[in-house]
């Protein structure tokens, strides 16, 4: 079942199975290693609203709760 990122639970990983928008979102998100395939982990995301933590690539990122609506992960 796929799932927005933002729905991920904190410490849960998934594989991202595709990002909802036009192609200089998708560029935008794939430069930073947001992409079909690619593994992830929520490190940290307030329940109240504000970003999410997330880890991809032995990296750690913030992305904002709407770029994190539109990303879809199905659960690990």
């Amino acid at each position: 079942m796929e799932i927005s990122l933002n729905n991920l639970p904190v410490g849960d990983t998934g594989r991202i199975t595709g990002v909802v928008g036009g192609r200089e979102f998708r560029k935008k998100l794939a430069l930073r290693g947001v992409k079909e395939g690619s593994i992830i982990r929520v490190m940290k995301s307030a329940l109240s609203g504000g970003p999410v933590v997330i880890e991809i690539n032995r990296n750690s990122m913030v992305v904002g709760r709407g770029m994190a609506q539109r990303v879809m992960i199905k659960r690990m």
